[in-house]
This record gives structure tokens, sequence and C-alpha cells, in this order.
């Protein structure tokens, strides 16, 4: 939970981007681009990475109720959800970029879903999901994930920089 509160600056950041925007009829792109590394980088790779690749793996384990499993399902939704917002954006700050003008409203529209989803998307893992499924784990089985989580972030940042690397040597 403490990642979803770097991911809530993120959004604030992107909500008062979005009234400039539409202001000055201009999407800076440095700041698209670093807003998309962080959504990209940290809140779904690293942040959704982790949920999908530990914690939702080691529920699928267990025997959830129908609601708790309706909740983890709907929340894969919004992480599949935020990547295909994502990719938008990456779509429409190119066609910005690179001329067309007419392409700032698609800009906007797409950072505000960002703004309307992730609020209500870590309202429910904060209070109902994460609670809920903690209750599935002893603590030795958390303090395991936890572990499996710092070694998760230890490798991302390698993966991420020498993906980097590759892509520059091309």
């Amino acid at each position: 939970m403490l990642e979803h509160r770097l991911i809530e600056r993120m959004i604030s950041l992107i909500d008062k981007e979005i009234i400039k925007i539409e202001k000055d009829n201009v999407a800076p792109q440095s700041f698209i681009d670093t807003a998309v590394d962080f959504l990209l980088t940290y809140a779904d790779r690293t942040h959704h990475g982790k949920e999908e690749e530990i914690l939702f793996r080691d529920l699928s384990k267990k025997k959830l109720t129908d609601i708790d499993n309706m909740v983890m399902k709907e929340l894969i939704q919004e992480h599949i959800l935020s990547r295909a917002i994502t990719a938008e954006l990456v779509n429409s700050a190119d066609v910005f970029h690179k001329g067309d003008k007419a392409a700032l409203p698609l800009i906007t529209r797409n950072l505000r879903k960002f703004v309307d989803l992730y609020p209500k998307h870590i309202e429910k893992e904060d209070t109902v999901f994460f609670p809920s499924a903690m209750t599935y784990f002893t603590e030795s089985e958390q303090r395991l994930m936890l572990d499996e989580f710092r070694d998760f972030d230890v490798k991302m940042i390698h993966a991420k920089y020498t993906s980097v690397l590759e892509f520059l040597e091309r």
C-alpha cells in the first residue's frame, strides 16, 4: 500500500497538468514522457507486477470467497485497462508531437482516464481487497511474500535499465 501513495502523488500531478494543457493548448513532451515512464515502470510493471505475479498467484492457491475472487478479477481487468490507456496516451502524444494539434483533446482525455481510474482502484485495494486477502495467509506466508516483493523490486530495476541499454545499442 506504500506504493499507492506514490501513485496517488503522480495522479495528482497528472490532474494538475491536465488544467495546464487545456489552458496553454500544449502537452509538454517531457511531462508526458515522464508520466508514461512512471505509469509503465512503477505503477504497472513494478506495482501491478508484484500483485499479479506474486499476490494473485498465491491467492489463486487459496479457497477464496466468491466476493474476493470477483474483486481480484476486477483488479486484474483494471490493470489491463491501465495498460490500454497508457498505450492510447503514448499514441496520442506521438501524433500531437508530430504536429497534429487535433490530438491534444485525446491526450487530456487519456490523462483524465488515469485520474478517474486510479483513486477508485487504489481505494478498492486498500480498503476492500488487501485487508481481506491478508486473512488467507499466515504471518510466515506474509513475510515470505514481502521478501519476494523485495526481490522482485531488485530484479525489476535491473531489467528496466538492461532493456534501456539494449534498445540504445540496437
